[in-house]
């Protein structure tokens, strides 16, 4: 197989990823550090006979792109931090009416305005938590140009099969930096589409699952007419507020996600097979974590990282044989311990966990995180 490299920005290499994955609707407004996001799909959408539409604010750049995906696109929309948060309440609506679409985060300081052009790691929880209510969530986090383009199909992928938005966080570092990318790789990443009706559309109902838990679903305008809401609703589409029909429904939306996470999840293991002390870091973190290992194990110390590509769903049994392994768990991120808390449910009973964190709009310095784990080990 012939390779095609090109020198790409992170968020270049995000919206040639998505139009190789099929992605033909873009929805959105402009925010730093995603503004190249938009800006390159609004030149290579109407190129490739896709469509671009800049909305007037973040909430209806959401609604706009669950539009574009009930109408039978591949859909996406890309956001920062604080319209990450406009999002949300529509993001909560594309979780229970079962609309595949792509989100990007590329995350910057906070709260609020914060620090608009600083890398940070801050909406971690967010991305699990931030819309009302129990719902299924699946984010995924690249480290480098190369992988942004490939989860980027990876994310659309996940989004198709199992019928939810799906959210790839990236951060200003990585977003911005410039990589060489190999464009063919997109050939061993096969294209998944949604799983569409094949009976008459009389018979149609729209949230009816198969053994796998994923309804088929019906383009608009296709002839298959169904209804569409934010409530509890049965197999037809329409709200009931039957209790066992709001328990089956929930469980199902749970359980497609929960019931595949051997598919979902991604991680990366990077020199933990006789580690004593192992990292856990992500983003453009993990990529200064990986020079302190590297540093610690030329000077004898048995150190490894665990990179979680999958952030939602929890790598918990992953996370959980590590702990069984290692004496030490440092958490490295660019927050106060969003991730940390999680790894620390997980793993404290075989390991001590500790945290590491910076917060203050600076990337992770890897002599500090150095200097932090010889105290640690000391």
């Amino acid at each position: 197989m012939s390779k095609t490299y090109k020198l790409l920005q992170g968020n270049e290499a995000c919206v040639e990823g998505a139009i190789a994955a099929g992605m033909v609707f873009y929805a959105g407004y402009p925010i730093t550090p995603s503004t190249e996001i938009a800006e390159i799909a609004s030149q290579k959408l109407p190129a490739i006979g896709g469509h671009f539409i800049q909305m007037e604010d973040e909430i209806a750049g959401m609604a706009a792109t669950l539009g574009g995906a009930l109408a039978g696109k591949k859909s996406m929309t890309a956001t920062s931090g604080p319209g990450f948060s406009l999002k949300q309440e529509n993001l909560g609506f594309g979780c229970i009416a079962e609309i595949p679409c792509v989100v990007v985060n590329v995350q910057r300081g906070g709260p609020s305005t914060g620090l608009p052009t600083s890398p940070a790691q801050g909406d971690i929880m967010q991305a699990k938590w931030g819309t009302h209510g129990d719902h299924p969530v699946i984010a995924l986090y690249p480290n480098s140009v190369q992988e942004i383009y490939d989860v980027t199909i990876t994310a659309f992928n996940l989004a198709e099969k199992f019928r939810t938005p799906v959210i790839l966080l990236l951060d200003e570092i990585i977003g911005h930096m410039r990589e060489k990318v190999d464009l063919s790789s997109k050939e061993s990443i096969p294209i998944v589409d949604r799983k569409r009706p094949t009976c008459p559309p009389a018979e149609y109902l729209p949230y009816k699952a198969d053994d796998d838990m994923i309804p088929a679903m019906a383009d608009f305008g296709s002839g298959y007419k169904y209804h569409v809401t934010g409530l509890m609703h049965d197999v037809t589409g329409f709200p009931s507020n039957n209790s066992d029909v709001s328990l089956d429904l929930m469980n199902r939306l749970i359980n497609k996600i929960d019931c595949n996470k051997d598919e979902i999840i991604r991680y990366e293991s990077f020199m933990l097979e006789d580690a004593e002390v192992a990292f856990v870091a992500f983003g453009a973190t993990s990529r200064a974590t990986k020079e302190v290992v590297i540093r610690l194990r030329s000077e004898g110390v048995k150190a490894g990282l665990f990179r979680p590509i999958t952030i939602w769903p929890l790598a918990e049994s992953q996370l959980k044989e590590l702990s069984e392994n290692v004496d030490q768990i440092i958490v490295a991120e660019m927050n106060m311990g969003q991730y940390f808390y999680e790894v620390q449910r997980v793993a404290c009973k075989n390991s001590s966990v500790s945290f590491y964190g910076r917060y203050d709009g600076q990337p992770l310095n890897p002599d500090e995180l150095y200097d932090y784990t010889k105290e640690v080990l000391s």
